[in-house]
């Protein structure tokens, strides 16, 4: 089939090596084959085209970055478009140029050689890397915002102070059903001064006892003791409601009385000198406070 291009024009192989060699650059192998075509037209295209890379870098900007490969293809099918249309083998549409320019630029671009023609291609180029530059990037994945959960501070509680044994004391007074007897000294010489109460709750089986005058104990030689002698039981053997201490410089002290047994019936209560931790029978050689229920 013979060449029916007109003279001076570039085929289509050509035109894919110049615009290669502009956007990308040509293998040794492409290098080769362009140096073998005729080589007054494709130096005289190759300076068209790098006018329009030029254009096109111009428009750009300069930060060297490189077109992408579907922009690089875009550039070549418009070239070969255009001189397609110069050689007359068939009608290229030129409505991407006739968008871009006024109606009057476009009537001249038909009319006019190959050389303006590069130049409405460049412009075509140009619009097209401005589009690709100027068009938004794709957005990175919608990053829902979270709201945080509300926190819930809980109400600060206020400590609970427990009370004291003289406040137990008090409440335990308060009731009808509780039991109250006054303590009296005996003869023993730890006992000089000593009077008190108790004061015992038979329903719960909680009580205390009321000293005033009770003579400061050294905890590592000795330590008081309460009884509680139980109408039901064998009065030898009374229950033991605890050991406790006097500290010094005290001269008021209640006691919350911890009775290891049931009491039934109690009939009377008694404080004792013992040795530290108490004895599980009392010798009652030291009975410093004794008070009966009758």
């Amino acid at each position: 089939m013979s060449d029916t291009r007109p003279q001076g024009q570039p085929d289509e192989a050509m035109v894919d090596l110049l615009v290669k060699q502009v956007t990308e650059g040509l293998s040794p192998a492409e290098q080769r084959a362009l140096d073998v075509m005729d080589s007054a037209v494709a130096s005289e295209y190759l300076r068209q085209l790098e006018h329009a890379a030029a254009a096109i870098t111009l428009a750009a900007g300069t930060d060297g970055e490189p077109l992408p490969p579907a922009l690089a293809q875009r550039l070549a099918a418009q070239a070969q478009a255009h001189f397609a249309s110069a050689a007359g083998d068939k009608v290229v549409d030129l409505g991407a140029v006739r968008s871009a320019a006024s109606p009057r630029e476009s009537t001249r671009a038909a009319n006019r050689g190959g050389a303006y023609g590069w130049l409405a291609a460049a412009a075509c180029l140009v619009l097209a890397i401005f589009g690709w530059v100027r068009s938004p990037q794709p957005a990175g994945p919608v990053v829902q915002a979270v709201t945080p959960p509300a926190v819930i501070v809980p109400p600060i509680e206020k400590s609970v102070v427990p009370p004291t044994a003289a406040e137990e004391r008090a409440a335990l007074l308060a009731q009808a059903d509780t039991l109250r007897v006054t303590l009296g000294a005996t003869k023993d010489p730890a006992a000089a001064g000593v009077t008190g109460d108790v004061v015992w709750d038979p329903a719960t089986q909680r009580g205390f006892l009321h000293f005033s005058g009770l003579a400061r104990n050294d905890p590592a030689v000795h330590q008081y003791q309460i009884w509680i002698f139980d109408g039901a039981r064998d009065k030898r053997f009374p229950v033991d409601g605890g050991v406790f201490d006097v500290p010094a410089n005290t001269t008021d002290v209640v006691i919350p009385i911890r009775a290891e047994l049931m009491v039934h019936k109690p009939a009377a209560f008694a404080v004792t000198v013992e040795k530290p931790g108490g004895v599980v029978v009392s010798g009652r050689e030291h009975v410093v406070a004794l008070g009966a229920t009758g």
